[in-house]
């Protein structure tokens, strides 16, 4: 680094440790403390993620079958302490603060407040929330969703935290009252993955299971940050790591959970400090050079073949396994003859001698595993993407045996069973015919709104009524100066959450907020104590049963809670909603009804660790419109047309952080302390554009829309990142993202392809 990196910024520095370590057992620590309630959050730590506790309600990484005693992360923990907290936000906190006074609290302050104890409604004489009965507040969500001239007129937002339980009976009740619009926060992540590998091998999900790991050769890591997103997962590469494995990183910032690692769980490395170093090659890649790597690494894979095939040696491509299970070879293979290196170099980063070493690593690996995250599909050809990772994995064979498959890393707990559960905006024949022959009424056809096409629905007056179980929508969303106008614009809002955030301050003319259970908490119905479950990115199901006492007798399960709305909605309604609730093993009888896959629900739910949801293409079955896997063509590398001034912005989660949850105002591994007010820049840029290190700069969006956007007043950081490419925090740079930036096929918003600008601030 030079000389300007070591001029004095307040809260920039450098952080020389290892991933994990005595800095995630002090953070563990800080947050615990942080939120008053020590007993109770550290008996619900040692529970969380064990066969008779609870389910991390952060990441979806899954659990090993043999658990330590203790099974949780840094920031799973962070997520337990707070939703486990002390504080409360009660309603004599409602009466202290106008709703115009809390928009102006930092997102960090709202949630840190506490858990919402009573269901409120917005009163707009008094610009507050006020207590309302859960009797009342039900009467007003009926009244107003039936007022609707049409049930397309409502959006039903759903956050992956929810369990399969209460994901189920929510499409249910949506599906009975009339519509598909379920805009759900996968849209905004991994929808590119959903849309994609259908296409490509018959399934939207990963193929592999945690033990793969223990036979995979060589482990990729695209486009995701573990030491953050997802901390267990640092454990599993560790154990790679040390049997040998070759674990290759490919992403924009050196991360340092994918560089070293220090597990709290083994004290000899905690008592000498030795770390284990994870990834064998690293290269830093420009933001949205993905596509390009990929295909200069099948380029190369290529070559190798035609090479040995021409020296008289062995076959790289798996031609028996290409030419019994796949169709469209001839098409890949045209396509990456007409791709030169030279474009792939410009818009990769890094050189062809470094790509084709990276194809040399894929093809001498007997067994692969290519790991991905939102680095990969959050782009205006996330689709591409993803469909170009299982081209490269065919290529080879490597799917359907062990050590082999692909990977896509999900965020929310839950994100994937939702989905699997009915979740979706695109609902195919089998799940609604499973619900007409379950529940005997015939639920609608039509193709719903995902997240993008709900903002512009409500935008445009199409849609007026929006109910959100769970999440934080309007912050997650992109291009707020669209968004939060638009949501101001609905006549109904009715937000189900166990905190407060800023969302819940976007008013509608009606503005409900009904509080409801964490998973770490006991949920208790007519049967007595009840058992939910999450499928991880894995498609384990497996249970989770909170044991800390509710934040306060006025909280109901989310289960509850759309029961309850269902009743009040519906006055001819087929379901029997409290009967269901009444016992959740009912609603899994029902899901195994309306899911085949499900067979045995009940029973299977019993078994330590859960069960795996059937896999097909992990068996070689594929299940696309031929019955092939399917080599997928994308013609060129990236988007045309980006001013050659332009910088390409990636938004990133800091450490203390997990997707709009703000647990503080630090980024460890990133040596950011106390601010998020930061835009990482390689030093040639900031130079080139005569800026410095600490210097107060605007970004400007410069998109091919002509939308005019703006973040102004940030300080620019110097940092390890390629030319050309830029970082800063989200969702703090959704500002920066236009609603009508995003991949046509997936609808994901760019928010890491951002096409800007810097100069020193106006």
């Amino acid at each position: 680094m030079t000389e300007l990196v070591k001029k004095k910024v307040e809260g920039v520095g450098e952080y020389h440790s290892a991933a994990g370590g005595w800095g995630a057992l002090r953070a563990v620590a800080d947050a615990v403390r942080s939120q008053l309630a020590v007993v109770d959050e550290t008996r619900g730590l040692l529970t969380m993620n064990q066969p008779a506790g609870f389910d991390c309600p952060g990441c979806a990484w899954p659990d090993p079958k043999h658990t330590s005693s203790f099974e949780f992360c840094e920031n799973g923990a962070k997520a337990v302490s707070w939703e486990a907290t002390a504080k409360r936000t009660t309603p004599e906190f409602f009466a202290e603060h106008t709703v115009s006074e809390l928009w102006k609290w930092h997102d960090h302050d709202l949630e840190n407040h506490g858990r919402l104890t009573h269901p409120v409604a917005y009163d707009a004489a008094s610009d507050k929330f006020l207590p309302i009965a859960w009797e009342d507040a039900m009467a007003r969500i009926g009244a107003g969703l039936r007022a609707l001239p049409d049930p397309n007129m409502a959006e039903f937002y759903t956050s992956g935290r929810c369990s399969n339980e209460a994901a189920f009976l929510y499409q249910l009740f949506v599906r009975e009252y009339g519509t598909n619009n379920f805009p759900d926060c996968s849209n905004m992540c991994h929808e590119a993955t959903s849309v994609g590998l259908p296409k490509s091998i018959g399934i939207g999900k990963g193929t592999v299971t945690l033990e793969d790991f223990d036979h995979a050769d060589a482990i990729f890591c695209i486009g995701h940050n573990p030491g953050t997103n997802h901390p267990r997962m640092l454990n599993t590469l560790r154990a790679c790591s040390k049997r040998g494995a070759a674990i290759v990183s490919i992403n924009p910032l050196r991360e340092r959970g994918l560089e070293r690692f220090i597990s709290p769980q083994h004290p000899s490395e905690m008592l000498t400090g030795n770390a284990t170093q994870l990834s064998s090659v690293y290269y830093q890649i420009k933001v949205g050079g993905d596509l390009a790597v990929l295909k200069g690494m099948m380029k190369a894979v290529v070559a190798l073949d035609v090479e040995s095939r021409a020296a008289g040696g062995p076959d790289v491509l798996d031609r028996a396994f290409i030419a019994e299970h796949t169709e469209g070879i001839d098409d890949l293979l045209a396509d990456l003859q007409a791709t030169s290196w030279e474009t792939i170099e410009a818009s990769a980063g890094i050189t062809r001698a470094e790509i084709e070493h990276l194809g040399r690593i894929y093809a001498n690996a007997k067994s692969v595993i290519i790991n991905y995250g939102m680095g990969i599909t959050q782009h205006r050809h996330g689709v591409a993407n993803v469909q170009h990772i299982a081209n490269l994995l065919l290529l080879r064979g490597n799917f359907g045996r062990p050590g082999a498959g692909i990977s896509p890393l999900r965020g929310h707990s839950n994100v994937q069973g939702d989905r699997t559960v009915g979740i979706t905006e695109l609902p195919n024949d089998a799940l609604l015919d499973g619900i007409k022959r379950v529940f005997g009424f015939d639920p609608p056809r039509a193709h719903g709104h995902d997240a993008v096409a709900a903002v512009k629905a409500i935008r445009d007056g199409r849609s007026k009524a929006l109910i959100a179980l769970g999440g934080n929508l309007a912050v997650a969303m992109p291009d707020p100066e669209v968004t939060y106008p638009a949501m101001r614009s609905l006549d109904l809002v009715v937000h189900i959450a166990t905190k407060l955030n800023r969302s819940h301050l976007l008013l509608a003319k009606e503005s409900i907020i009904l509080p409801c259970l964490g998973r770490t908490e006991i949920d208790m119905q007519a049967s007595g104590k009840q058992l939910v479950t999450v499928e991880d990115s894995m498609s384990m199901v497996h249970g989770s049963r909170g044991g800390l006492k509710p934040a306060s007798e006025h909280l109901k399960s989310e289960a509850m809670i759309v029961a309850d709305m269902a009743v009040a909605t519906l006055p001819n309604t087929v379901v029997k909603w409290h009967d269901l609730v009444a016992d959740y093993n009912k609603i899994r009888d029902a899901i195994e009804g309306v899911f085949p896959a499900f067979k045995d629900y009940n029973e299977r739910i019993k078994k330590p660790g859960g069960f795996r949801l059937r896999n097909a293409a992990s068996e070689r079955e594929w299940l696309t419109t031929s019955g092939k896997a399917q080599f997928l063509v994308f013609p060129g590398v990236y988007e045309d047309g980006l001013d050659k001034h332009a910088l390409t912005l990636t938004t990133l989660r800091s450490h203390d952080q997990y997707n709009t949850t703000i647990y503080g105002m630090d980024d460890r591994y990133r040596g950011i302390t106390g601010r998020r007010d930061i835009v990482f820049v390689n030093p040639e840029d900031l130079a080139s554009r005569g800026l410095s290190h600490g210097d107060v700069i605007d970004v400007v969006l410069d998109g091919k829309s002509g939308v005019q956007r703006a973040m102004r007043g940030f300080t620019a950081v110097e940092y390890d990142i390629p030319k050309g490419s830029v970082a800063a925090y989200y969702p703090e740079a959704n500002v920066l993202v236009a609603l009508e930036e995003h991949d046509a096929r997936s609808g994901t918003p760019a928010y890491k392809s951002v096409p800007v600008k810097i100069s020193a601030a106006a």
